[in-house]
């Protein structure tokens, strides 16, 4: 959620910031709301001020006497015009909340205009584009792919989007995760294990809910929430606890599997790995203070981007542009990876700053060493990395001549040898 005095005090620079979102919300409504919520809760305060007044004055007159009568009175109508005040409050706060959760998170002014992705500014490039040989075809062509992917069990056991990882495509599949996780051991960010599952409640601090696409996986009977992204249960982990300043800055990673539904998913950029509903991914989550929040998105860009270059793939990095930024995020970067087989660029990571976004929601404070005062953080998360189209540009980019895919030297060890051979 974003701060309240910003929509009350400078309503103008939220729709500014809405309007480079380009997302549908009517802040007039909330607004509205909003104002006529803080004229009722002046109002009640005022009958329960009166009917404290008032009571105080029974306490003092002779019980049965007329004066003391017409308190009784009074006192009867206070309390049925409080009852309904509460009853009209209680409606206006559910409202105020409702209208409150769909206002998206004002982009920073970095942020350039734009309403799709094709407005994204790349901001930087590394590796040199390798040459397409007429050997270098799609993953997804590979002659020998089913001998470590397999799709049509996958769909005959669960559905399409839920692949088999068969023999090397497995053990490459762990090796990456395991790379991932070292990367960040050494780096000095804390590995955690997380659940797969979180309640509306987590869901919601992270900006998941609402959902208006219906992209999360929801369990029925348990109201439980499959995680897209191991952000949602690391993020949560701080959920209502105030932390020490010192405490600041704090890193964590996490390895997870993902779902998403991706809900209208369909053609060529589907094909393969390139877009799935179950994933891994190692995720990085920064809670810090305010005043660092920017410096540390870049270093949490520059983080991801490092695993990239050990990997030997060229990629590039997206600025996004305010149309094709997510809904909680102030700024965001993505990282993309090339694939030679298909010619095309594969999304592999977000690196996002939230500022206060999730932190209001999720009420995950510090306490000022100076001032005393309990302060939000800010969070910050980024993908290092997902693993399926970092999978795919290994095998589209290491693909040799003779049908062999030659692997990036960092995961031989891992591996225990320098190449997958076709079966």
């Amino acid at each position: 959620m974003i701060d309240p005095k910003i929509l009350r005090e400078s309503p103008e620079a939220a729709r500014e910031g809405i309007r480079k979102k380009h997302i549908d919300c009517d802040l007039d409504a909330a607004l509205k709301v909003d104002e006529d919520r803080r004229k009722l809760i002046v109002e009640v305060e005022s009958l329960r001020a009166e009917q404290k007044a008032a009571n105080a004055e029974m306490a003092k007159m002779p019980k049965g006497s007329p004066e003391f009568l017409e308190k009784v009175g009074t006192m009867k109508s206070l309390s049925s015009r409080i009852k309904e005040a509460d009853v009209s409050l209680k409606e206006l706060d559910a409202a105020w909340i409702e209208h409150y959760l769909n206002i998206p998170n004002l982009p920073h002014e970095s942020v350039p205009e734009g309403k799709s992705e094709s407005d994204n500014v790349e901001y930087k490039s590394w590796g040199e584009i390798p040459k397409q040989e007429q050997y270098h075809i799609p993953h997804y062509d590979f002659d020998w792919l089913d001998s470590i992917l397999d799709f049509k069990r996958g769909t005959k056991v669960t559905g399409a989007g839920f692949p088999f990882f068969v023999g090397d495509g497995a053990r490459l599949a762990r090796s990456l995760i395991s790379f991932f996780l070292d990367q960040a051991n050494e780096a000095g960010i804390q590995e955690m294990g997380v659940p797969y599952f979180v309640n509306e409640a987590s869901a919601m601090a992270t900006g998941q809910l609402p959902d208006k696409e219906a992209q999360m996986y929801q369990t029925v009977e348990d109201s439980l929430y499959a995680i897209p992204t191991a952000e949602v249960p690391l993020t949560n982990f701080l959920r209502d606890e105030i932390l020490d300043e010192p405490e600041l800055p704090l890193y964590r990673c996490g390895y997870s599997a993902c779902f998403r539904r991706e809900a209208g998913s369909y053609g060529k950029d589907v094909r393969g790995l390139n877009r799935v509903h179950q994933f891994d991914k190692v995720e990085v989550v920064k809670w810090v203070k305010p005043e660092t929040s920017y410096d540390e998105l870049e270093s949490l860009r520059e983080y991801s981007e490092s695993l990239l270059q050990k990997l030997g793939l060229p990629y590039r990095a997206l600025l996004m542009c305010g149309g094709d930024m997510g809904f909680s995020q102030t700024k965001q970067y993505d990282l993309e990876v090339w694939a030679v087989g298909q010619q095309r660029w594969l999304e592999v990571s977000s690196c996002s700053n939230f500022e206060s976004f999730q932190s209001r929601r999720a009420k995950i404070r510090y306490r000022d060493s100076e001032t005393g005062k309990n302060e939000f953080v800010h969070t910050l998360n980024g993908s290092a990395l997902a693993i399926p189209r970092v999978f795919v540009a290994i095998l589209e980019n290491g693909l040799q001549a003779d049908g062999s895919v030659k692997l990036p030297e960092v995961l031989v060890p891992y591996m225990g040898k320098d190449r997958i051979e076709p079966r």
